[in-house]
């Protein structure tokens, strides 16, 4: 048998590849985006076998996907958790439209905002689209999840959402393979009408999506996923979900004595949860993200047993797991963590030496001296670093695509100017409608999408944007002569800050792009392009 040493994303991948997919769409999300950039590398992708591609934005990947499943092949959609806010609208849909080729849902949750803006856990949404949910253990669970979630996918006629965390996706073990299956073949649903979702057709489908739901109760029982671990102190009872249990048992080398509930599938399974309540004394609940096992195990009356978890303070109601959180919830000793050394100081995240962005930064802190602080909206990308010294240039940071809108709002109730500053992926993933939303009001707000080339945040991915910035915000109805190009350099800046000057100045919405490739994927670029010459040299020599 092959063996790999992967991460968890990578795992994922593999066992997505193993299990015949036939298009993986993803738009680039940490810690997500490991995932598509694996399959990208495939063989199976460089052959022509598998499609997958970077796009606009989640919505769009899910919608794809969904396109893919309806002529019978089988699917792969990859986002981190704020991407499943934006996915939401085809994902409420398609439990209701069903499947026709298998369809995966990867949803890559960020427990501690490591790279996010929030917390979220997306068991929730799991939930209420009614699918199954699987929570891999480890990486071997992950990649072995991949051909059962696409033939359960099928079998029951439903999409599969997989959860991850941050901690799985981003750490290795060795992964064992499994054999190859070989894609679908091209075929349209039998029920033509499936994919329509007309109200008289959807209500019947509803139905059918509410039935459903015992065979994935049933499914949860006996998929072999959710294990009941026996144990002869029956004093408490302990249910962990997903990667929490392997905290568990960093703490329990030579083993422990509780019965222990680990569940990596979902929707619950209700008879393995009354086993365990029915025998033990008391339940703690290991659960990475929200409380929503031990929510629904207090209930609403909450007079039932002792529940332990994150809702009583037995441990803390935000952020990771851990292994340390896990013993001292079970009344274990913990080695005493050392104090950072004061001579070891912080060192904030910040723009790359030589980033394009210090540049626009600077010259925009210049112009809005005059105006007063608080005026400067911005979004998700490298770029929201500005927020920090020394630039401290920017006011708000909230979603994908609200700097623009926000700026409307603001200056429709008098805070003008009022600037949006925006990256040239983010304005294509969720920028473009807010634009729109302006031009038709006649906002006055000035609009800086920060071109450099690429999503320089998720480590480098094609931009959706390159080389088309002016001709969209003309198609979206911004006049010509106030969508300008600027070069930011500080051989340019007196320049820049004029320009500046003159948009904030123009009582309707004005553009500005300030446009120098990301100097990251330059010196790659750079050293690759070397290393190719360096390569025909050498063959030519050899020759």
């Amino acid at each position: 048998m092959q063996k790999a040493v992967l991460l968890g994303d990578e795992a994922i991948a593999q066992g997505a590849l193993d299990a015949g997919v036939s298009a993986v769409y993803a738009y680039p999300g940490t810690p997500s985006t490991e995932i598509n950039e694996y399959v990208l590398r495939s063989k199976e992708h460089r052959n022509g076998d598998v499609v997958a591609t970077w796009t606009t934005n989640e919505k769009t990947s899910m919608e794809m996907a969904i396109g893919a499943s309806y002529v019978g092949k089988r699917a792969l959609v990859t986002m981190k958790h704020v991407g499943l806010n934006v996915a939401a609208d085809p994902f409420m849909n398609v439990p209701i439209t069903g499947v026709n080729g298998g369809l995966v849902i990867v949803v890559a949750d960020d427990p501690s905002m490591h790279s996010s803006q929030n917390e979220q856990d997306s068991r929730y949404y799991g939930k209420f689209a009614q699918i199954p949910i699987l929570e891999p253990v480890n990486q071997q669970m992950a990649y072995d999840m991949m051909p059962y979630a696409y033939e359960m996918s099928e079998r029951l006629n439903a999409p599969v959402m997989m959860r991850i965390t941050t901690r799985l996706a981003h750490s290795r073990a060795g992964i064992t393979f499994g054999e190859k299956t070989k894609q679908n073949e091209l075929s349209l649903p039998k029920n033509r009408k499936q994919f329509i979702l007309l109200p008289s057709i959807a209500r019947v489908q509803y139905k059918d999506l509410l039935n459903n739901w015992p065979n994935l109760i049933n499914e949860s029982e006996t998929a072999g996923y959710n294990k009941y671990i026996d144990g002869k102190d029956k004093s408490k009872g302990i249910i962990t979900t997903g990667i929490a249990y392997n905290y568990l048992m960093e703490n329990y080398p030579e083993g422990i004595d509780f019965p222990i509930l680990q569940i990596a599938q979902y929707p619950l399974p209700a008879k393995m949860i009354q086993k365990i309540y029915d025998e033990c004394g008391s339940i703690t609940v290991f659960e990475e993200g929200a409380p929503v096992l031990e929510e629904g195990l207090r209930g609403v009356l909450n007079n039932g047993k002792t529940i332990n978890g994150r809702l009583d303070g037995t441990l803390p109601r935000d952020g990771e797991l851990n292994p340390n959180l896990v013993a001292i919830a079970m009344g274990l000793s913990v080695p005493e963590i050392s104090a950072t050394p004061e001579v070891v100081t912080a060192r904030p995240p910040a723009l790359c030496a030589g980033c394009p962005h210090t540049d626009s930064y600077t010259a925009l802190n210049m112009v809005m001296e005059a105006h007063g602080d608080g005026r400067v909206f911005s979004d998700i990308g490298c770029y929201t670093l500005a927020a920090l010294a020394p630039l401290e240039s920017i006011n708000t940071t909230v979603d994908m695509g609200a700097s623009i809108t926000m700026a409307k709002g603001a200056a429709d109730m008098g805070l003008i100017p009022s600037v949006a500053v925006i990256g040239d992926s983010t304005f294509t993933h969720s920028g473009m409608t807010g634009l729109l939303d302006a031009v038709n009001s006649k906002s006055s707000i000035t609009v800086m999408i920060l071109d450099n080339f690429t999503t320089g945040m998720t480590g480098g991915q094609h931009s959706q944007a390159t080389g088309k910035l002016e001709a969209i915000c003309e198609g979206l109805g911004v006049e010509k002569e106030h969508i300008r190009v600027l070069n930011p350099i500080k051989k340019y800046h007196d320049d820049n800050t004029k320009i500046m000057k003159e948009e904030l100045a123009y009582m309707g919405v004005s553009v500005i792009i300030p446009r120098r490739e990301c100097v990251i994927t330059l010196n790659a670029r750079l050293r690759a392009a070397k290393n190719k010459r360096k390569l025909e040299k050498a063959n030519k020599e050899n020759n």
